[in-house]
């Protein structure tokens, strides 16, 4: 809803990324409880962006696994998708961090969070 409101994406893009779920199933859970669903770009993208939601009751995708933290990735091209993909990984592939963005609990917390990790 924050990339609709943003006029990032439209909601087409919203539609392609749950048909891909649908077609090619949870790949998109990265690490237990994460996912980072994403589709084509040419699916209702406008502008590269991606967007948090923590949710407070989990969400069960295919093959029983369940997310309760979902980065929407939306590019406008294939390496730039590729791009946020990479990045988004190695951020979440320390444990210690994966930890902060399940306890995070503000938008507030989140962006001091994500300039830690950048740094």
């Amino acid at each position: 809803k924050p990339l609709v409101e943003k006029n990032a994406i439209t909601q087409d893009y919203i539609e392609a990324m749950i048909n891909t779920v649908h077609e090619h199933g949870s790949y998109i859970v990265i690490v237990p409880g994460i996912a980072m669903p994403h589709s084509k770009n040419n699916e209702g993208v406008k502008e590269t962006s991606i967007s948090f939601l923590k949710l407070e009751n989990p969400v069960l995708y295919p093959e029983e696994k369940e997310v309760k933290i979902v980065f929407v990735l939306a590019a406008k091209d294939d390496s730039k998708h590729l791009e946020l993909m990479a990045d988004l990984s190695t951020i979440l592939s320390e444990e210690e961090v994966m930890t902060k963005f399940k306890n995070v609990e503000s938008e507030k917390e989140l962006l001091k969070l994500i300039s830690t990790v950048e740094e």
